[in-house]
């Protein structure tokens, strides 16, 4: 493997272990493919004001966020999707028809649209350290990269194939994100390496949930982590160890790129 490589990294259950921190094996591991001059990035669910201390803390220069609806390269903004306002104000009157709560996403902050089931919302955002969103309105002037919506499994067929601008992907058993129908991380990992020069062959993606398949499928290897599901790994060419046991120094150990 001795071509430069574009390496992208989901955050939650992948470059953080159980406890929400980067395993010292995973420190090591970036500084040693950003000395060999490999590219890397994250590739999120998080929007930029979630991302931000991963950002800052593990020194990346370009991130996925969003989904897929925002991407950096040298932390300048070079992809961006927003969700159809007019698509998200027929969804948003139909969950609150429902009593089911929504909020919106932007890059810096987030709003929640309605209070039915403030432990619903809070059980899903602490699951990976965050809290309910401020109460808040929406705006059509209000560039939404993403929303959520916070509805168990049995509430998926209300929601499937029924808002044609969007995608439903689930990521708690509480919630799910709302993305555009088109959206994936893939997608634009796929739009960086091009700006990159790097063919689709040399993109190596970790992740471990649902919204990592496309990205593991369309990578020239995509690296499921051992505590993915059997959804996520079955998208995979590798299955590495799990998120708290070094799973992502094991693979890069396994793909030669890294001593």
């Amino acid at each position: 493997m001795g071509s430069r490589k574009l390496l992208a990294f989901d955050i939650d259950g992948t470059i953080l272990d159980s406890n929400k921190r980067p395993l010292p094996s995973t420190l090591e591991a970036l500084d040693a493919l950003r000395k060999a001059g490999h590219f890397v990035t994250l590739a999120t669910g998080r929007s930029r004001f979630l991302a931000e201390s991963v950002i800052r803390e593990l020194q990346f220069e370009n991130y996925i966020l969003c989904n897929g609806a925002a991407g950096f390269f040298n932390h300048q903004q070079v992809f961006k999707e927003t969700l159809d306002q007019k698509a998200l104000t027929t969804l948003i009157e139909v969950c609150q028809a429902r009593g089911i709560d929504t909020a919106i996403v932007q890059l810096d902050q987030s709003k929640r649209l309605s209070s039915f089931d403030l432990e619903k919302m809070q059980d899903a955002m602490t699951s990976f350290g965050s809290t309910a969103s401020e109460l808040g309105g929406f705006s059509h002037d209000d560039e939404v990269y993403q929303a959520l919506a916070y509805y168990e499994k049995d509430c998926d067929p209300l929601f499937e194939g029924q808002h044609p601008a969007f995608n439903f992907v689930r990521w708690h058993e509480k919630c799910v994100d709302v993305i555009p129908a088109n959206g994936s991380k893939a997608r634009t990992l796929l739009a960086l390496a091009e700006r990159l020069g790097i063919d689709r062959a040399d993109i190596i993606g970790f992740g471990d949930g649902l919204n990592d398949r496309e990205m593991l499928r369309e990578s020239g290897i995509g690296v499921a982590m051992g505590n993915a599901s059997l959804l996520v790994q079955q998208e995979a060419d590798l299955v590495t160890k799990d998120h708290n046991h070094d799973g992502i120094w094991h693979a890069l150990k396994e793909l030669h790129l890294i001593d």
